[in-house]
C-alpha cells in the first residue's frame, strides 16, 4: 500500500510525506478516525514511506523493502491488534498467534471494521482486547536493532481496545522510546485511551471520506456503475468499508431492519396489551442471544434510523437517504412518531444500552429495559 492507492486524505498525505523528507518524524503518533474511513491504509502507506526512506527509489533494495511492506511482512514492521482466545493459553492472547489470519484479513479488507475482524476470528459474541502481555512483547520487539538499519515501525490497530494494564506499560514505552522507533496508534474512540498517552502523541485526525470520494473509490476499485456508486456512497456516510459491504450485499442491515421493525411494531401494540408485552420479552430474548458486537452494531443502526425519522418529520428530505426493504414500514410512516419531545430520551436510552453491553451487562435485562422504555417514549405526543 502506498500513498497513491489511498482514497482521499490528500492533505494528510502531504503532511506525512513532509515529516519524512524533513526528518521530523514524531516517535509516537495517534491516528484518530473511523477504520472505514481509511485510518489503517493511511498508516500502512506511511510505514512504507518510513521503511523505504533511506533506500534509492528504483533500486533492488527499495523494491524488496516496498514489497515486504505491501505484504505486511517487513522485518522492521510490527503489528498489534485486539484478539480474544477461547483457551487459557496466554500465548493465544498475543497478536503474533493470529498474525497470519490478520494479515490475510486486512489485506483483503484494509477498510475493515473491528466487527469484521471479530467475525473473521469467530468471536463476534466476545470483545477483543490488547492485554498487558502484548505490551511486554512490544517492548521486546522495539528494543531490537532495526534489520534494515533505519526506522522500526509498530502499528497498533484499534489501540483504544488496550486494557488499563497494557496502556500503562505502553506509556513507559512512549516516554522512553528506543532510537529510530515510530509508534503509530490507530483509534476510533480516543477517549478510551489514557489522557497521558494522548498528550504524549502527535495526533492526526482522519476525517470521514467525502461522498464523491467513496463513490469514485467504488468505481475505481470495484467497477461499480457510477450511478449506483453515488447511491451506495450516500448510504455509507463516509465509511468506505460500509460502502463495500453494501455493494456486496453482505451488510447486516437487512437483518437489523427486520429486528427493528419487529421491535417498533411490538412497542406500538404493547401499551396496555399483555400479549404484546410477551412478544416484546420474546424479542428481548432473541436479541440477548446475539453476539455483543452484533448487538452494538444493531443499536447503532437503530440510532441512525431514529435520526432519519426525525429528519423526515421536520422536512429535511435532502438528508434522508435510508430506504427500508419492508414496503409497509417506511421512513415516512415512521417519522411522525420521532420528534422533539422524545428523540433526546430515545438517544440517551440507546447510548446507555450500548455502554452497558460494552461493560458486559446482562443482555436480556438490557434489551428488556430498552423495549419497555421505548414503548413509553414512542407513544409520547409531540406537544405536551
Amino acid at each position: 500500500m502506498d500513498f497513491s492507492q489511498l482514497i482521499g486524505h490528500s492533505h494528510l498525505v502531504s503532511h506525512l510525506r513532509s515529516t519524512v523528507t524533513s526528518s521530523r518524524v514524531a516517535h509516537a503518533q495517534l491516528f484518530v478516525g473511523s477504520l472505514g474511513a481509511g485510518v489503517f491504509p493511511l498508516a500502512w502507506a506511511y510505514a512504507r514511506e518510513l521503511l523505504c526512506a533511506d533506500l534509492e527509489p528504483g533500486s533492488d533494495a527499495y523494491r524488496i523493502a516496498a514489497s515486504q511492506v505491501d505484504k505486511l511482512a517487513h522485518p522492521d514492521l510490527h503489528l498489534v491488534f485486539p484478539v480474544n482466545s477461547k483457551t487459557g493459553d496466554k500465548r493465544k492472547h498475543l497478536s503474533d498467534a493470529f498474525l497470519e489470519d490478520w494479515r490475510e484479513f486486512i489485506m483483503a479488507q484494509p477498510y475493515g471494521s473491528l466487527f469484521d475482524w471479530y467475525m473473521e476470528l469467530g468471536i463476534e459474541n466476545k470483545q477483543g482486547m490488547i492485554k498487558v502481555i502484548e505490551a511486554e512483547q512490544m517492548h521486546k520487539k522495539l528494543s531490537l536493532k532495526a534489520f534494515g538499519g533505519g526506522y522500526k515501525v509498530m502499528i497498533v490497530w484499534a489501540a483504544d481496545k488496550m486494557n488499563n494494564e497494557c496502556s500503562n506499560q505502553l506509556l513507559k514505552l512512549i516516554e522512553e522510546p528506543a532510537d529510530d522507533t515510530v509508534l503509530l496508534l490507530l483509534a476510533e474512540d480516543q477517549e478510551q485511551l489514557l489522557r497521558t498517552i494522548r498528550s504524549r502523541c502527535q495526533q492526526i485526525d482522519v476525517p470521514l471520506l467525502q461522498q464523491a470520494q467513496v463513490a469514485q473509490g467504488l468505481v475505481d476499485n470495484y467497477d461499480v456503475d457510477p450511478k449506483q456508486a453515488q447511491t451506495l456512497a450516500r448510504r455509507a456516510h463516509g465509511d468506505f468499508g460500509k460502502a463495500i459491504h453494501l455493494y456486496k450485499q453482505d451488510d447486516q442491515e437487512q437483518f437489523f431492519e427486520t429486528w427493528f421493525v419487529e421491535w417498533i411494531r411490538t412497542a406500538f401494540k404493547a401499551k396496555g396489551n399483555k400479549a404484546a408485552i410477551q412478544q416484546l420479552l420474546s424479542w428481548s430474548d432473541r436479541m440477548a442471544g446475539q453476539g455483543r458486537e452484533t448487538q452494538k452494531k444493531f443499536l447503532n443502526y437503530t440510532l441512525e434510523l431514529f435520526r432519519q425519522g426525525l429528519l423526515k418529520n421536520y422536512s429535511a428530505d435532502e438528508l434522508v437517504y435510508l430506504q427500508t426493504a419492508d414496503d409497509k414500514f417506511t421512513i415516512s410512516n415512521f417519522a411522525p412518531f420521532v420528534h422533539q419531545n422524545n428523540i433526546y430520551e430515545i438517544y440517551k436510552l440507546i447510548d446507555r444500552a450500548i455502554l452497558h453491553i460494552e461493560r458486559n451487562g446482562n443482555a436480556k435485562m438490557i434489551f428488556t429495559d430498552l423495549g419497555i422504555s421505548l414503548t413509553r417514549l414512542i407513544h409520547r405526543k409531540e406537544t405536551a
